[in-house]
């Protein structure tokens, strides 16, 4: 039984050193990949202004609860309401 392990030791020691010499000796066969840009649409912005107001409590819980659902931010809803605010009033 022990004469077995050895023999397997010793067969598991010769194939790794051979590994080790055949890893040293060949080089890496690593393909070569051309990297190429990705050209997306470019969107022109409109340019942007900032706005800072303060509004009830309330109604900003009611803001975010609504850009939860609907998946929009903050400034999607404002810039949303307030067009649609000024367009109704003209």
């Amino acid at each position: 039984m022990y004469l077995h392990k050895f023999k397997i030791m010793t067969n598991y020691k010769d194939k790794l050193g051979n590994l080790a010499d055949r890893l040293k000796k060949e080089e890496p066969k690593t393909p070569i990949q051309e990297v190429n840009p990705v050209k997306g649409r470019v969107e022109e912005k409109e340019p942007e202004g900032q706005l800072n107001v303060w509004i009830p409590k309330k109604l900003l819980k009611r803001m975010k609860s609504f850009g939860v659902e609907k998946e929009l931010t903050q400034k999607d809803i404002a810039i949303l309401a307030l067009d649609k605010y000024l367009s109704e009033i003209k």
